[in-house]
């Protein structure tokens, strides 16, 4: 645990465009409860994406010059790039949820109502909370390659068009699977073991919540200063969807289909017909390309994540 002055000011990176509620009611919280307790808050707002990562640059030059406390008010994607920001910084780092899933927050026992979230903010000390990296950037939740950032693309597509809810996730990612997808062979290398795998999509979790409703058992290995490894053994697409239901019941570990383990380190070579090339990746639900070799990795460092001391994650609803 980190002791923070009690009067330490809040930079507060605001995504305009994330979540469901009125921004106006968010910002009017944040305001009135630094008022109340006498707190510093500089609100950095953001109204354009291409953006994010500039504004949060200059929140924590900020906060590393008065001392201060570097905030994201967004969803998975916002907070990802605050973080990846904040870390190495010495700063702590905070977090008011407006996401759709907000896996990060609710694994850290992070209220998703902005009061609740602001008060924890005020009151609560930072304590270390494990990274993943993949190529040197940030995810907190999971890093993928092959269908499912496919999947996120089309996701982000559905909800341009229909708005920000579970159930347009939901539909977008089953016309996705309907589709089908190739197979990837991957050469990995394991912490010095090499081997190869077929599979649709590698999945890279850092969120022992995700895990857990998933039905993954290497939530455990989370918990414990490691990364979950998931692959899917090829299948055709209704075995695919099964997969997918499985995953919905918190039995996907159970599927012979699947295989799954922890570790710190994995590294995806490029095999020689590739070369060097670029690949979707997608790391906190955001999709960009990187260039092979890619190299997941838990952080040396860890982020100083302003939460409850015994925080309580939501283990029900996914």
């Amino acid at each position: 645990m980190t002791a923070l002055p009690m009067a330490a000011p809040l930079h507060i990176v605001f995504n305009l465009g994330a979540g469901h509620g009125s921004a106006e009611l968010v910002e009017q919280a944040i305001t009135q409860a630094c008022a109340s307790a006498g707190r510093a808050v500089h609100l950095l707002r953001v109204d354009d994406p291409r953006r994010l990562g500039d504004i949060a640059r200059q929140a924590v030059q900020a906060a590393v010059a008065d001392g201060g406390v570097v905030v994201a008010a967004g969803g998975d994607g916002t907070i990802n790039t605050v973080a990846q920001a904040t870390l190495g910084s010495g700063c702590a780092f905070g977090v008011l949820p407006q996401g759709t899933f907000n896996y990060f927050s609710r694994t850290h026992g992070i209220p998703a109502e902005p009061d609740a979230a602001m008060q924890v903010l005020l009151t609560e000390q930072a304590h270390p909370v494990q990274v993943g990296l993949v190529n040197g950037q940030v995810f907190l939740v999971n890093a993928s390659l092959g269908l499912y950032p496919v999947l996120l693309e089309d996701r982000e597509a559905w909800k341009r068009q229909l708005g920000r809810s579970r159930l347009v996730a939901f539909g977008a990612g089953l016309l996705t699977l309907l589709r089908g997808h190739r197979s990837l062979r991957l050469d990995i290398d394991v912490q010095g073991s090499r081997r190869t795998l077929r599979t649709p999509t590698l999945f890279i979790g850092n969120n022992a919540l995700q895990m857990e409703q998933l039905g993954v058992p290497q939530a455990q290995a989370i918990d414990a200063g490691a990364l979950a490894v998931v692959a899917l053994q090829p299948v055709g697409r209704l075995d695919l969807l099964g997969l997918v239901l499985r995953g919905a019941l918190g039995r996907l570990g159970d599927a012979d289909q699947v295989t799954h383990f922890g570790c710190q380190r994995l590294t995806v070579l490029p095999p020689w017909r590739w070369g060097r090339r670029r690949v979707k990746v997608a790391t906190d639900g955001e999709v960009q390309r990187m260039r092979l070799p890619l190299e997941f990795s838990v952080s040396p460092t860890d982020l100083q994540l302003i939460r409850p001391a015994a925080p309580a994650p939501e283990r029900q609803d996914p």
